[in-house]
C-alpha cells in the first residue's frame, strides 16, 4: 500500500497494512503538507509580532509558539470597523497549485497523504480576540456580540475550505487544524454550553469540510474527553490528542475506539520528559491496543519542537522505534 492509502485505511477503518506516520521530517511521514499565504492588513504590515487578526503575540525564551497578549477585539462594539482576513483573496491560494506539482514530481512525497490546516479555527482565535476572561463572560450571557463574533470568524474558515478546493481540488485528503479546549482536568466550559455554542457551529463547518470531499483533521489539548461525542456527532473523522495520560487510556479506548480515528503519541507532558524507557513502550503498546482497533484507527502522531516539551531526541525516537517495533497492524493484532 502507498501511504496515503494507509492513512486513509486507518481513518475509514479498512485495515491498513501498517501503522500510519504523520508529522515526522523526511520519508518517514506518510502525510505531507500544503500551506496558503496570510495576508496582513496594512496596520500590521511593519508589526512582526502581529498576525494577519491584529492579534499581538509575546514569546519568551522558551521555544514555543508564544501567547496573544494583544486582543485587537476587547470592545466588539469595534467589530464594525474590523479589517478581517478575507477567506476569498486569491493571493492567498496563488502558490498551493505549485506545492501540489512539486508533491507530484517528488518521487518521496507523491504518495503521500496530503494535508492543508487552518490555525484557531473557532474559539481559540474567539478568544485571541477579544481576550480570554471578556469571551468567557460573553459566553455566559450569550450576548449578540459574541455570537457574531463566531459566526464571522466561522465566514472566514468556511471560505478557505472552499477555495482550498477550488484551487486544490482533491490533490489533498484533509484539512487540519487546532483548537485547544481542555484543561488539565476538564472542559473549559461546561458541556451544555460547549454544545449550545459551538457544536451547530462545528457541524456546518465540518459539513462544508466533507462536501469538499476532505477529512476533518482536528488537534486539541488538555482533558476534553466530554467534547468527544459532540466531536464525533458534528463529523470529525481524525482527533489528534498528545496528553492521553491526561485522558485516561483505558478510558477514551472505551468509550470511543471504533469512533474516530485517533492521533497520538506518548504524553508530551509526562512520559516523554520522563524518558523512561519502559514507560514508552507500555504506553505505546497501551495506546495501540485501546485507541486503535484491528480493522484501524491510529496515526501515530509527533510532537515536533522536542525543546518545547522538555523531552530528548533520542527519546522521541526511542518512541518512534517501539511503536513501529509493535506495530499490530503488520505484526498482527493481539486478542
Amino acid at each position: 500500500m502507498k501511504p496515503r492509502e494507509i492513512v486513509t485505511r486507518a481513518i475509514e477503518f479498512r485495515k491498513p497494512e501498517r501503522l500510519p506516520v504523520s508529522g515526522y521530517s523526511g520519508e518517514i511521514s506518510d502525510v505531507t503538507g500544503v500551506g496558503r499565504r496570510d495576508i496582513k492588513p496594512p496596520e500590521a504590515q511593519d508589526v512582526p509580532n502581529m498576525d494577519q487578526w491584529l492579534c499581538l503575540w509575546g514569546h519568551t525564551d522558551m521555544p514555543n509558539m508564544g501567547q496573544v497578549k494583544g486582543h485587537p477585539l476587547e470592545d466588539l462594539s469595534d467589530m464594525k470597523d474590523f479589517p478581517w482576513p478575507d477567506g476569498n483573496d486569491p493571493r492567498r491560494y496563488e502558490n498551493m497549485p505549485g506545492q501540489i506539482d512539486e508533491i507530484k514530481n517528488d518521487p518521496n512525497r507523491r504518495d503521500k497523504f496530503v494535508s492543508s490546516g487552518i490555525f484557531m479555527i473557532l474559539w481559540e482565535r474567539m478568544h485571541s480576540l477579544h481576550g480570554f476572561e471578556n469571551s468567557m463572560m460573553d459566553l455566559m450571557d450569550n450576548t449578540p456580540e459574541i455570537n457574531k463574533l463566531a459566526d464571522r470568524i466561522l465566514q472566514y474558515d468556511i471560505e478557505v475550505v472552499r477555495n482550498t478546493h477550488k484551487y486544490c481540488g482533491d490533490n489533498i485528503q484533509a484539512i487540519n487544524f487546532s483548537e485547544d479546549w481542555g484543561t488539565e482536568e476538564d472542559l473549559q466550559i461546561s458541556p451544555e454550553l460547549w454544545r449550545k455554542f459551538f457544536f451547530p457551529r462545528y457541524k456546518k463547518l465540518f459539513d462544508v469540510i466533507h462536501e469538499c470531499g476532505y477529512y476533518v483533521w482536528m488537534h486539541s489539548c488538555g482533558k476534553i474527553n466530554k467534547a468527544i461525542p459532540g466531536l464525533i456527532e458534528a463529523g470529525c473523522d481524525v482527533i489528534n490528542m498528545q496528553q492521553p495520560r491526561t485522558n485516561g487510556i483505558k478510558e477514551i479506548g472505551q468509550q470511543f475506539a471504533g469512533k474516530i480515528c485517533f492521533l497520538s503519541l506518548c504524553d508530551i507532558q509526562k512520559t516523554l520528559p520522563e524518558g523512561d524507557r519502559k514507560q514508552i513502550e507500555k504506553e505505546a503498546e497501551e495506546l495501540l491496543y485501546n485507541w486503535g482497533t484491528p480493522e484501524g484507527g491510529f496515526i501515530l502522531g509527533d510532537y515536533g519542537d522536542h525543546r518545547a516539551i522538555g523531552a530528548k531526541p533520542e527519546d522521541k525516537q526511542f518512541m518512534l522505534d517501539t511503536f513501529r517495533r509493535i506495530d499490530p497492524y503488520k505484526n498482527g493484532w493481539k486478542m
